[in-house]
């Protein structure tokens, strides 16, 4: 398999002379015309699109363009996707040679699922050492629910407010459901609990520290009064992403692993954004050292290629053959590929340690501009995985969502590609970028922060 010539960190680094490059105001005529033509048949855009219809037609490391040649530094990854750049040469030979050689053989084994699930099983803590392979998030947090059921021989499941884990109905009924169309209840057996969030906690002691005791004494009470005694385990994001990279306080993972373990409750973390690198961990539940008994895997595994697994415990492996889990799509050998390039120059580069660098690189910056700007509520970040919350008023903590679009679009017109979620904005720059990239993009964050406070009067 071709490696590239060069380390992914000089692949990735970005010639600021060169980009961020706007040449032609976006979204400029050719990503007019193109989404135009498009949109005549193609519905059901996301809100970020919707803010600012740009069309990409090419990408390479931490640069995207536009059809209008327009260069922006990528502070999205595609949606947490191509957390090694886009294009990285070793992934992208590794795609093309099984799309010449074998696209699919359904679930029999290939030499490329077994080096993956090999090389899987070496860099998962504890005893994770159970594997499946599916070809989107969604697919992994369902295939996962039912590992849960199998395993306990229970079913109903909690999750917490603000999660997110797919648009499947069973993924949906453990978030919030903002629309009927994805059913007026939820399944059955679906329980949703608040998590601490450290800047607007629900239950804070004398001293203003979030009480993440007072959330373990409410689950146990939830589950006496307000399930029916069934209750298999909890499904959770260890990091809520499209809630706004909102992240836990540190004790608060080990109080649940140990409060599930004395409670006989699985625990299952849906790393499907957090996994491969993103936060600076192969999980990230890892910060806190923690295993969980289940994790969906996803987004980065494969650098933008569709592939998503499961993984499970040692105890728990037999549990696949209860719950009929191979798909058409999964771990077809490009997939696994696709993963296995992925996870070897994650390893080989030390690409762990540089995503935690550039994590506490943003989290110092971030504070600066949180302390220049009154709309900056709170920041975070955690690897690359970072978020800036912007609101109307800092005491009452007033989300502000008409700030987060025009920051978003401000910043996007000046050239960076990144993620607007309300009032919050998320980054998820590829854990490849350069330390000046970096700065440059949060640098035109900043800029379009101190514009909006100005257009708002503030």
């Amino acid at each position: 398999m071709t490696t590239p010539s060069i380390s992914s960190l000089e692949w990735g680094k970005v010639d600021l002379g060169r980009c961020p490059s706007v040449i032609v105001p976006p979204p400029g005529p050719k990503s007019q015309e193109y989404h135009g033509r498009c949109t005549k048949n193609f519905k059901g855009l996301s809100g970020q699109v919707k803010l600012f219809p740009v069309v990409f037609e090419s990408g390479q490391g931490c640069v995207l363009t536009d059809a209008d040649g327009n260069r922006y530094i990528d502070f999205s990854s595609g949606i947490y996707v191509t957390t090694l750049g886009h294009c990285h040469p070793k992934v992208s030979e590794a795609v093309a040679r099984y799309a010449r050689q074998l696209m699919n053989a359904h679930d029999f084994t290939t030499p490329v699922k077994t080096l993956l699930v090999e090389k899987m099983a070496a860099v998962m803590p504890g005893d994770l050492s159970g594997f499946q392979f599916y070809d989107a998030g969604t697919a992994a947090v369902e295939a996962g629910m039912r590992v849960l059921r199998a395993a306990t021989g229970r079913n109903e499941m909690l999750s917490c407010f603000n999660d997110f884990h797919g648009k499947t109905y069973g993924a949906v009924s453990l978030a919030q459901i903002r629309s009927p169309i994805y059913g007026r209840v939820r399944m059955p057996g679906a329980h949703m609990v608040p998590r601490p969030d450290p800047y607007r906690p629900l239950w804070a002691k004398p001293d203003g520290t979030i009480d993440t005791d007072r959330y373990i004494e409410f689950y146990d009470e939830y589950i006496l009064k307000g399930t029916v005694g069934d209750v298999a385990g909890f499904v959770l994001e260890p990091i809520q992403g499209w809630a706004g990279s909102i992240m836990p306080p540190d004790d608060f993972f080990p109080k649940l692993r140990r409060y599930c373990d004395e409670k006989q409750l699985l625990l299952m973390a849906d790393e499907v954004l957090t996994s491969w690198g993103r936060t600076g961990k192969w999980l990230c539940l890892e910060h806190w050292g923690v295993v969980p008994d289940v994790v969906s895997i996803g987004k980065g595994f494969g650098n933008g290629f569709p592939v998503t697994a499961v993984a499970v415990r040692e105890p728990f492996k037999e549990s696949f053959e209860k719950i009929s889990a191979s798909s058409s799509y999964g771990g077809n050998p490009m997939a696994c590929a696709a993963a296995l390039a992925s996870t070897e120059v994650i390893e080989e580069e030390g690409l762990l340690d540089h995503a935690l660098h550039l994590g506490e690189l943003a989290q110092k910056r971030l504070e600066r501009i949180k302390a220049e700007h009154p709309l900056v509520g709170d920041v975070r970040a955690k690897g690359c995985l970072m978020g800036i919350e912007l609101v109307r008023d800092r005491d009452k903590k007033t989300p502000f969502d008409k700030a987060g679009e025009l920051v978003y679009q401000k910043a996007f017109r000046k050239g960076l590609a990144w993620i607007p979620a309300g009032h919050i904005l998320r980054m998820s720059p590829p854990i490849v970028m350069d330390d000046a990239t970096l700065l440059k993009g949060l640098d035109l964050i900043d800029e379009a922060i101190g514009e909006t406070t100005k257009e708002l009067g503030y």
